[in-house]
């Protein structure tokens, strides 16, 4: 079970991570697009899903926005409602400021009655009007730390800047918070800065490593290679090269997914860092989403040729999903 392995803090975790659909999408195609997520996912042996909550991060930067924003149906509503066939836990992200406490309590006692597990987010754009703070939101659910893991984002890119994920990623472990999912990690030296002084760090305050769960996703266009650098996530001019140049850049970015994969595996090992990856899908077009299952797929091959996984779990479904 996903919540024993954070405790256990057991290497080796696998997530896929979507955005719900539309909020315009017709009820007849949210539940087609349910069932087709859920056959996707019904044999791929992953720990958890975890569902988006998609915001508008426009008013964060002056540089215009090179897919136009539509908002989505609410992530817990998704999940709760359309996905429970599926049967392993859920991730839902909240942005925790938009909420009072109260809205948050009773958010967290729907997640509880559905065994599904929260992250809290920041806000879409620093001017927000903050109804209940970050610290708030983790000791409401504190009252929940018996049945259920939070966790929280880490970002790469931040820490390059900044030079202090490891001290956020330590205030929010006081609050609760056991296990880290990063943004999509294309520059894996930034990662291991990061890595290196969290490791560092938890030495030098005598306290054990949290879970880092690193994200990769697949990159089919250079209109979505240009969003993801609008979204803040630093793609190396090489990569950026290769990507653009490529026949076929769905497939080639698969593969350069597969070189980080490798990679941390290799780096988290050698340190004893508990770890595992979360493989993104948030695209609509086919040829992506079959890609991040391919790559999904591979990852998880990777982590059993490492010895972090056995073959697929109990949980796995066998029939399809109506």
């Amino acid at each position: 079970m996903f919540f024993n392995k954070i405790k256990r803090k057991e290497s080796g975790i696998l997530l896929y991570g979507i955005t719900p659909p539309k909020a315009q999408t017709t009820p007849e195609r949210v539940s087609e697009i349910a069932v087709r997520t859920m056959n996707n996912l019904s044999s791929m042996d992953i720990d958890a899903l975890i569902v988006y909550d998609v915001q508008d991060e426009s008013a964060r930067t002056t540089e215009e926005r090179p897919f136009p924003f539509s908002h989505a149906l609410d992530p817990f509503e998704f999940a709760s409602e359309h996905l429970q066939p599926l049967p392993v836990p859920k991730i839902i992200y909240r942005p925790a400021g938009k909420f009072t406490k109260e809205e948050l309590s009773h958010w967290l006692n729907g997640l509880k009655n559905h065994g599904f597990h929260p992250i809290f987010v920041g806000l879409p754009t620093p001017d927000y009007v903050v109804k209940t703070s970050l610290k708030e939101a983790y000791e409401i659910w504190r009252e929940h730390e018996n049945h259920s893991v939070i966790g929280a984002v880490t970002i790469p890119e931040r820490h390059a800047i900044l030079k202090d994920e490891d001290v956020r990623i330590l205030d929010k472990m006081d609050s609760g918070v056991s296990y880290f999912i990063s943004q999509c990690i294309f520059n894996v030296e930034y990662t291991k800065r990061i890595l290196e002084d969290l490791v560092a760090a938890c030495q030098n305050k005598n306290r054990e490593l949290p879970t880092i769960i690193f994200t990769l996703t697949v990159c089919g266009s250079a209109k979505t290679l240009q969003f993801m650098e609008w979204l803040g996530i630093h793609i190396p001019e090489d990569i950026c090269e290769d990507l653009k140049s490529s026949a076929n850049p769905v497939a080639r970015s698969v593969e350069l997914a597969v070189a980080v994969a490798n990679d941390l595996i290799k780096y988290c090992q050698e340190r004893s860092i508990p770890f595992g990856f979360n493989i993104e899908s948030v695209a609509i077009r086919k040829e992506e989403i079959d890609a991040s299952l391919e790559l999904l797929n591979t990852v998880r091959e990777l982590l059993k040729a490492s010895g972090l996984r056995s073959e697929v779990s109990s949980h796995a479904l066998k029939q399809p999903i109506n």
